[in-house]
């Protein structure tokens, strides 16, 4: 079995050692791929932090960029030498929701054997946090050699959950008018998105002017302190048809229906911890046609969404390379999580090589 360095928790909260674990050779359907890039998701951080429980010892890492070296019997789709993207979605592709075109909410995904003969968890049937990789070939995409591997990492879940979110999830609408709460990385590609689907007020909401003036580059109309409240939205004319909630964070999510107008959808786009509970008026909701729901990677198909992502970034009319705020070694990951725990920056990228 191929050894590859890799970042391994062994207690929740607790730093991660760069250890020497065992790399499986691909399967049937599978691939190894050689990391370039792989950003810090706040999903890594809830993990990591035991949020979502989960075995230990485990690598975490699953927002990555890297190089096809393997391909097992049966491999479709890509190639040895291909440059491509590492998801999270591992699809069955015959399922009733792949065949919807719902794959992220794959009914049989399989299991990913792990690292070390088993005794490692890959998180998410990923680990990208380590110089290699082996995954099913469903949670690949092709992606050009002019993205710089930093940038490109963010396109493997920052970008494309909150793009879906807007575009695949909520469908908005030009003229709709958007909220979104939250203008850390996902936030900022929500606020892209409704800018490009055409939303007459995209409104930026956080607790940091600064983050609000930076979600005003990405293309939001106004920005409102989080302590100011709805109120501060109805003064801009009304509230909003789509609220998009990027952050896990209860107080923000049991919030959420508050900043809708009638007949308006909160989406619950960042994901809280488990046993997290919600507190909504349901007279309210239901007198007023609300509606609350989930989007998992954007409800994203990666085929389908992929190609037109990468083309509105080659026009200049997606930005990407603006995400990435720190880059560190695999040495330095626990600083990474550190700094993205304490909200500093867009997107903190692990680069190797």
């Amino acid at each position: 079995m191929r050894q590859v360095r890799a970042a391994v928790c062994r207690e929740f909260g607790a730093p991660m050692g760069i250890e020497t674990v065992g790399l499986p050779a691909p399967r049937a359907f599978e691939a190894t791929v050689e990391i370039e890039a792989c950003a810090v998701c706040h999903s890594d951080l809830t993990f990591w932090r035991g949020g979502w429980g989960g075995q230990l010892p485990a690598v975490y890492g699953h927002e990555a960029v890297g190089r096809v070296s393997a391909v097992g019997p049966g491999t479709e789709g890509v190639s040895e030498g291909q440059r491509v993207l590492v998801t999270l979605i591992r699809a069955c592709g015959g399922c009733a929701s792949c065949a919807g075109g719902r794959p992220t909410q794959c009914a049989a995904p399989g299991d990913h054997p792990g690292l070390s003969d088993g005794t490692v968890v890959a998180a998410m049937s990923c680990g990208a946090f380590a110089e290699a990789v082996t995954v099913h070939a469903s949670q690949l995409a092709p992606v050009p050699e002019t993205i710089p591997a930093a940038a490109a990492a963010i396109l493997s879940c920052g970008v494309v959950t909150g793009l879906g979110a807007v575009v695949n999830t909520a469908r908005v609408r030009p003229g709709d008018w958007c909220v979104v709460i939250g203008a850390g990385g996902v936030g900022l590609n929500s606020i892209q998105a409704a800018r490009l689907s055409g939303a007459a007020r995209v409104v930026a909401v956080d607790v940091s002017e600064e983050k609000l003036e930076a979600a005003r580059a990405f293309g939001a109309t106004d920005g409102i302190l989080a302590s100011d409240g709805p109120a501060a939205m109805l003064r801009l004319g009304r509230l909003a048809d789509h609220a998009f909630v990027t952050v896990g964070a209860p107080s923000v999510i049991d919030g959420a229906v508050d900043w809708l107008a009638p007949h308006g959808t909160a989406y619950l786009v960042g994901m809280p911890h488990s046993g997290t509970v919600g507190h909504y008026d349901p007279v309210s909701a239901s007198y007023y046609g609300q509606g609350l729901r989930g989007t998992r990677m954007g409800d994203v198909v990666l085929r389908r969404d992929m190609p037109w992502i990468l083309d509105l970034h080659a026009q200049g009319r997606l930005m990407l390379e603006e995400l990435v705020s720190g880059t560190w070694p695999l040495e330095g990951i626990n600083e990474a999580f550190a700094a993205t725990a304490r909200g500093e920056g867009r997107r903190n990228v692990v680069v190797f090589g």
